[in-house]
């Protein structure tokens, strides 16, 4: 990662990244830029160098962040109408830490409206384009944040991944993207999805970047009490000899170049003298119908408290509390949000909630168990990350089932609490960017990222695409 010195200024890294995102503005990557604030920053991150000083491990890394982290800098808006006019009293703790090290800040990125989403599609400020092709979608719901680096305008960008929005997304641009082992990171200051899936990570470059990010912000957070303690920066000596490979995903029904893409890796690996490991995990298969009962059942929680009473957007139509409940809601959510609530409000209602919240969190546990299992006969897990490459715009739109279904191969993660990173792993005949996914046991990160530099040779990515 390239670090603001005396030979490179941290305001020309700045200005040089400002002046990339105004002219990728037609791929609506940014929600927001924060100019004036980035080349302050910038500009003193430059006088502590030139005094001797220390400026960090990020000094004057221009940086962007998913528009669902709180910040005092700009308004932190989720991507939604009703949190449009927030501006946030605090930092968030990843905030904190990155620019604590010298990271500067250079925009918001868009999303999916609170993160629901694997397009980018259900964002109030509208899609954000796909980095090789403008009539494909991004990815969600991180799809901002991985065109940003994708198209070269920043080093990193943050991210969220409840059930896949870091690694698709990454993915479908060909970046790496990383969604860490649970509570490795703190959530405080982030716009809760489903508290119990969300992970924060990020997108970057190489493996390498990613292992310094994380060694910036992991560890324990009196603010999160579901952040494991920091073993994130403990040693590692493991060796990695076993990769499992699933045969439950049937990978006949994936596309073509990312099936090839898969053999092709499982064949790199034998002959680096990897044993692979072919696994039974037949729980995954309810993986995907548990995602979609378990975190609608916690979004219709986390979104209660938006209500148009205490911040946000309040209609001004409203004449009775009732009418500002509902119409600052009802003009507030995108049709995902409301989908998700009326999903989530189903599953947790009386005479329903035994019969699917209950049944799905049980076969949460065989998910978990399963992983466990599979872990004592390998070291890791190679994986699609989707089973296809970025669809074209408005293709799934009026689908939300086969909306869902993108996330087969990425929600059992998250349900797990295990890591994955997402590598660029080759093209389709259209140069569109395939993916596949590491997996590791929890609290393996470290040594899945220090892997998986060694098995992609920390392959170059285009330094920007056009």
């Amino acid at each position: 990662m390239k670090i603001a010195s005396k030979d490179v200024s941290a305001v020309s890294m700045v200005k040089e990244a400002l002046e990339k995102a105004k002219r990728c503005k037609n791929y609506n990557i940014f929600t927001s830029l924060n100019e004036e604030s980035a080349l302050h920053r910038a500009k003193e991150i430059d006088e502590k160098i030139a005094r001797g000083e220390d400026a960090g491990r990020l000094a004057g890394v221009p940086y962007a962040l998913k528009d669902n982290f709180l910040s005092k800098e700009g308004n932190t808006t989720a991507s939604s109408k009703i949190l449009e006019p927030l501006r946030a009293p605090l930092d968030s703790t990843t905030v904190e830490k990155l620019e604590a090290e010298g990271a500067i800040m250079i925009g918001r990125t868009n999303m999916d409206s609170f993160a629901h989403g694997s397009s980018t599609e259900n964002s109030y400020f509208g899609p954000t384009l796909n980095a090789y092709d403008k009539e494909r979608v991004a990815g969600g719901s991180s799809g901002g944040s991985a065109v940003a680096v994708a198209k070269g305008i920043v080093q990193f960008a943050t991210g969220t991944d409840t059930g896949g929005s870091i690694r698709q997304p990454a993915s479908f641009n060909g970046v790496y993207g990383f969604k860490p082992t649970y509570g490795t990171i703190s959530r405080y200051g982030v716009v809760a999805m489903a508290s119990s899936t969300d992970c924060i990570g990020f997108f970057a470059r190489s493996a390498s970047d990613i292992d310094l990010l994380m060694s910036v912000c992991a560890g324990q957070d009196p603010k999160d009490l579901t952040t494991l303690p920091d073993y994130y920066n403990e040693k590692n000596d493991k060796e990695i000899k076993k990769i499992g490979i699933i045969k439950d995903f049937d990978l006949s029904k994936v596309d073509p170049a990312i099936k090839t893409a898969f053999d092709n890796k499982v064949a790199e690996l034998k002959k680096d003298g990897h044993e692979v490991v072919e696994l039974s995990m037949p729980a995954l298969k309810y993986a995907l119908a548990v995602y979609y009962i378990v975190v609608p059942a916690e979004i219709t929680s986390n979104l209660s408290r938006h209500d148009g009473i205490r911040y946000g957007y309040r209609s001004e139509d409203a004449k009775s509390l009732d009418d500002v409940f509902s119409m600052s809601r009802g003009a507030g959510f995108m049709p995902e949000n409301k989908r998700r609530i009326m999903i989530g409000n189903f599953v947790l209602s009386s005479g329903f909630y035994d019969a699917y919240y209950l049944k799905a969190q049980k076969a949460r546990t065989l998910i978990i168990d399963e992983y466990k299992k599979a872990f004592e006969k390998c070291d890791f897990i190679l994986t699609p990350v989707s089973p296809n490459p970025a669809f074209k715009l408005g293709e799934k739109v009026g689908d939300p089932v086969s909306m869902y279904l993108e996330d087969v191969m990425s929600v059992p993660l998250n349900l797990a609490g295990v890591p994955g990173l997402a590598i660029p792993a080759g093209e389709t005949e259209s140069g569109l960017p395939v993916g596949l996914q590491i997996v590791g046991p929890r609290r393996s990160d470290k040594a899945l990222l220090e892997f998986a530099g060694k098995i992609a040779g920390e392959a170059k990515i285009n330094e920007e695409v056009e």
